[in-house]
């Protein structure tokens, strides 16, 4: 009767929410007798209330309930919140299904958890987002799911490329299922045709060529981009924003010190975050200031018709592999 989602794979979360919606039977009377209450402001009589409601034409309702469970429960409203929730679940009409939904894995000892782990009536499953080899595992059964198959090496370019994002890893997977049609393994070069994170990393790539002083490669790099499709206008902004990324990661690093952390200050994937911080220890701060003035000067030239864009991208980058 009652259920505690918990965890950070939020995808599966809500796809198994979405299931038990489907057990409902006709969606319009679903929706009918479906109620969403946030659990950070929602209190217990509130919950009971629409607990306790009867269903609309229909033989059960559900409640879901999103944060309710999730504070620190150190202070004494919290405790009492979450004694007054294990005395109050097993009670709970046969006509009622509620969920709990949290979007952080709730501790072992958490009361609501204990009991719905422990209770005939409740449920709990915690949603753990795969990494490494394990989401390597993910994208292959998703490709399948979505009717198409990948092959090895493009399994793990695509869980590399998009590593903290499931719900986008599932759209890149049907655009890629599409594309094949069901009738070849997705490759390596269906992902660089079609993955925009892919040129991403084309980018990334030949930063780091910056970054070793290899101009040789950063200058392949940037022709075979600009062979793609590339703007060199366009380049030159990705370049830009890569080197303030570093600018800004190089500072916060002292503070924060995983890329993860660095990541949420600054509201960007984890994985390009660690990229760049690998990219960072090749240049000083005085460096990094330095090759940002590079840039403007450039940019000034471009619009101001002085150099073509892309001789001034050559320049640029024969310059920013030799600073000092």
């Amino acid at each position: 009767m009652f259920y505690v989602f918990h965890g950070d794979d939020h995808l599966t979360q809500a796809e198994e929410l979405a299931a038990l919606r489907e057990k409902m039977g006709d969606p319009t009377m679903a929706e009918l007798n479906t109620t969403h209450l946030d659990g950070r402001k929602t209190t217990l009589d509130e919950l009971r209330l629409q607990c306790d409601t009867l269903p609309f034409m229909a033989d059960r309702r559900l409640i879901i309930v999103e944060g309710m469970l999730g504070g620190t429960g150190n202070s004494g409203a919290e405790k009492q919140l979450l004694e007054d929730l294990v005395e109050f679940l097993p009670n709970l009409p046969p006509s009622t299904r509620l969920v709990f939904l949290e979007d952080k894995p709730l501790s072992r000892r958490h009361p609501v958890l204990s009991l719905a782990q422990e209770s005939d009536t409740g449920y709990a499953k915690r949603f753990v987002c795969p990494t490494g080899t394990a989401l390597v595992r993910w994208v292959k059964r998703r490709a399948k799911q979505e009717g198409g198959e990948i092959d090895d090496g493009a399994a793990q370019t695509l869980a590399a490329l998009v590593s903290d994002d499931l719900a986008l890893l599932v759209q890149e997977i049907r655009k890629l299922v599409t594309y094949t049609g069901g009738q070849r393994p997705i490759a390596e070069e269906d992902i660089a045709l079609l993955t925009p994170h892919a040129r991403q990393v084309s980018i990334f790539d030949m930063v780091d060529a910056l970054g070793r002083r290899d101009g040789k490669t950063a200058i392949q790099l940037y022709h075979d981009l600009l062979a793609a499709g590339e703007h060199p206008l366009a380049l030159l902004g990705m370049i830009t924003r890569q080197f303030r990324l570093m600018i800004q990661v190089k500072e916060l690093a002292p503070k924060f010190v995983t890329p993860e952390r660095i990541a949420r200050e600054l509201k960007q994937k984890a994985y390009p975050i660690k990229k760049v911080l690998a990219q960072s220890r090749n240049y000083s701060m005085e460096q990094l200031h330095q090759v940002y003035h590079k840039i403007l000067d450039i940019d000034i030239e471009i619009k101001t018709g002085n150099i073509a864009p892309d001789l001034a991208l050559d320049t640029l980058i024969a310059g920013l592999s030799r600073v000092p």
